[in-house]
């Protein structure tokens, strides 16, 4: 449509700013919403129109869903605090709960915002045993999922579908599991994994496993989801689970570089990670291993994406083949040396 506008909050980030880069290639109108002083701001693509303000702030928002007249929009909700830290941490329900309810508050009071596509997590599902895949769910317990950015998560996703239930919000959901690919910025915490195998700073692992998406894949996923999606549904968006060490054996078969010696087992490394928690909070600086990470490497990563696959077109590249992109742009970038055979 001509006179549709894309709203996409968290258009700095890792996942927003690839939803901005994909909607641009369809050749969409795309505004982006960006924390106010984030040095992001520069990698999103120029020809996204860029609001500042603060989840936080509900008037900072206005100017972001302002259109003129007999334009419709779109609200991709991209934006989130993520924490490795599962600790309770105000912030983080600040902007997760309270900055996701002023989102739902504004698609309703713009009649013009035709439909919200809000960007969850899979962390805010609970845990099924390990035989078992995990699958999207209507009901949230925060008792039945760890750490604080999960529960935030999943108050936020109650929230929004209590607003398609109650409020007549238009929304469907998208889970994302873990996230990598090219072009992360941030240097999210796999990412940074990914940079230390390559470079051969770690001799050491867990004996765990990932289940991780190309941002691309995710980015596609949550258009497909403004498109296709159902209101009040929920789609996970995820991939094959992947152990660390296959992704070690991967990365160096395709590089060239020294896998990984030793492999934790999964009990040793929680000893681990307690101590480094306990030494860390002593010295008042940040543990190299948490107890949380260790957990994320430990529990069930088998997610039922079939949903996706069905209603939304949903599909996903080799892991083989975003592990070439990502660690080609990491060179690109002098994040990485190759002194192997493959440069």
């Amino acid at each position: 449509m001509k006179n549709r506008l894309y709203l996409v909050t968290g258009a700095a980030g890792f996942l927003g700013s690839n939803v901005c880069a994909q909607l641009l290639e369809r050749g969409e109108r795309v505004r982006g919403f960006v924390l106010k002083g984030d040095k992001a701001a520069k990698y999103v693509p120029k020809e996204v129109e860029i609001v500042y303000g603060n989840l936080c702030d509900k008037a900072s928002l206005e100017p972001f869903f302002a259109v003129e007249e007999g334009t419709e929009t779109v609200c991709i909700h991209v934006a989130s605090m993520v924490t490795v830290n599962p600790k309770y941490r105000k912030t983080v329900l600040d902007v997760n709960v309270g900055g996701t309810e002023n989102i739902v508050d504004l698609c309703l009071e713009h009649k013009e915002c035709r439909k919200l596509v809000y960007v969850s997590s899979t962390g805010a599902i609970p845990e099924r045993p390990k035989k078992e895949k995990i699958k999207e769910v209507t009901e949230f317990d925060l008792d039945k999922v760890e750490g604080w950015y999960s529960k935030s998560k999943a108050m936020a996703t109650a929230n929004v579908l209590t607003a398609v239930k109650e409020r007549g919000l238009n929304a469907s959901i998208v889970y994302p599991t873990g996230i990598f690919g090219p072009n992360d910025y941030s240097m999210s915490e796999t990412t940074s994994t990914i940079v230390k195998i390559i470079n051969g700073k770690m001799p050491v692992g867990i004996d765990g496993s990932f289940n991780l998406v190309d941002v691309r894949d995710l980015a596609a996923g949550c258009i497909a989801a403004v498109d296709k999606g159902r209101a009040g549904e929920g789609y996970i968006l995820g991939n094959e689970v992947i152990t660390l060490k296959k992704m070690s054996k991967l990365l160096c078969r395709e590089l060239g570089c020294k896998p990984i010696k030793f492999f934790l087992p999964i009990r040793m490394a929680e000893t681990i990670a307690r101590k480094m928690e306990k030494d860390a909070a002593k010295k008042g600086e940040v543990p190299m291993m948490t107890t949380f990470s260790v957990y994320n490497l430990k529990r069930n990563n088998k997610f039922d994406y079939s949903k996706a696959e069905r209603e939304l077109g949903y599909t996903t590249r080799p892991l083989e083949e975003t592990l070439r992109d990502e660690a080609q742009w990491l060179l690109e970038n002098g994040k990485i040396k190759l002194s192997g055979k493959k440069q």
